[in-house]
Order: C-alpha cells, then sequence, then structure tokens
C-alpha cells in the first residue's frame, strides 16, 4: 500500500479551490429592471435613439396602440401600449398562451414583460426565464406597437395583423417545452 502525499492532496485540493472560485465569479447575475428599483438601485439607462424610437419621435402623442398578434409555438402573443404625451404610460398583454402549462408560465412571464416594457419605454428587454418563446413573441409584438406608433403620429392607431414569426423560432426546447 503506497501512501500519499501530503503536498499532492494540498496542490489538488488548492487547484480544486481556485476552479471552483473561478467558476462562481464567471456566473454573470440576472438583470431585471424591477427587481434593480425594488433593491434601490436604478433602472438601466437607454440611448436616446430608444428614447424616441419608444416615444416615437417625442412628439407628445396620446392613445393606445395595439401590435400585430405574433403566433408561437405555444398560441398568439398581442401587446397593447397606453401613451400619453409620447410616454408609454401601460403595457398589456391583450393575448397570451393558455392552457394547461402555459397560463402557469403566461402569470409568471406576462407581469414581469410588462414591468420592464414600461421600464425601459422599448423592445430591449430581457427573455424571461423558462417563458422564452412567450418573451420572443411579446419583444415583436411590442415592437411592433412602437412602430406603429412612430409611423402613425397620433398614437392612436390599432393594428392586429399576423405577423407568423415566432413558431417554432429560438432553440428547441426538446422535451423540457420551455416557453
Amino acid at each position: 500500500m503506497r501512501k500519499t502525499h501530503p503536498i499532492r492532496r494540498f496542490v489538488l485540493a488548492g487547484a480544486a479551490t481556485v476552479s471552483g472560485i473561478v467558476l462562481l465569479l464567471s456566473l454573470k447575475p440576472a438583470s431585471d429592471p424591477g427587481s434593480a428599483q425594488a433593491a434601490g438601485g436604478t433602472a438601466p439607462q437607454q440611448s436616446t435613439a430608444a428614447q424616441e424610437s419608444a416615444q416615437g419621435g417625442n412628439n407628445g402623442q396620446t392613445g393606445t396602440v395595439t401590435g400585430t398578434a405574433v403566433k408561437t409555438q405555444y398560441g398568439p402573443v398581442q401587446v397593447r401600449l397606453t401613451v400619453a404625451g409620447g410616454k408609454v404610460t401601460k403595457v398589456e398583454a391583450v393575448q397570451a398562451p393558455s392552457g394547461g402549462r402555459s397560463t402557469e408560465v403566461t402569470d409568471m412571464a406576462v407581469p414581469r414583460l410588462n414591468q420592464a416594457a414600461l421600464a425601459t419605454q422599448s423592445a430591449e428587454i430581457d427573455a424571461v426565464s423558462g417563458a422564452t418563446y412567450t418573451s420572443d413573441g411579446y419583444k415583436k409584438s411590442l415592437q411592433s406597437a412602437l412602430d406603429q406608433m412612430k409611423k402613425s403620429g397620433s398614437g392612436s392607431g390599432s393594428g392586429s395583423g399576423d405577423a407568423g414569426a415566432g413558431a417554432g423560432a429560438g432553440c428547441r426546447a426538446g422535451s423540457y417545452g420551455h416557453r
């Protein structure tokens, strides 16, 4: 029977510890605008171009705009914006996947997406983990509504076309069924 050398054990334990620390430090924290504000921080700042895009050129619009209905693997997603003074004051999903597990995912994801869209005033929002397809459809419908608001100039347009994008878009979820 061979005796293990204490120096060899020390070197292996040290290498394992350093590897673990490096892995932990390489993880990136989730960036949710709502949680940043709740924690007393500030929401991420956006560029002037993103602000103007979200506000339709900052021309004092008022009214509602409905984005196109985007088909996803789990059902359509459609977003409606309420605009006052050229600024988005309310964001709501008028259509979202429902039925079975989709209802649970939608109930969890849509409030977060609404809050993020309102905070950023743009469609440049993070997807909600576990709701990938719903988040993708939401962002496309939101961008459609923002584009309509910018194009119409009055903020009272209502688009309800069918974009058809998002059906099976993104990575395949396999048996996990990410939404």
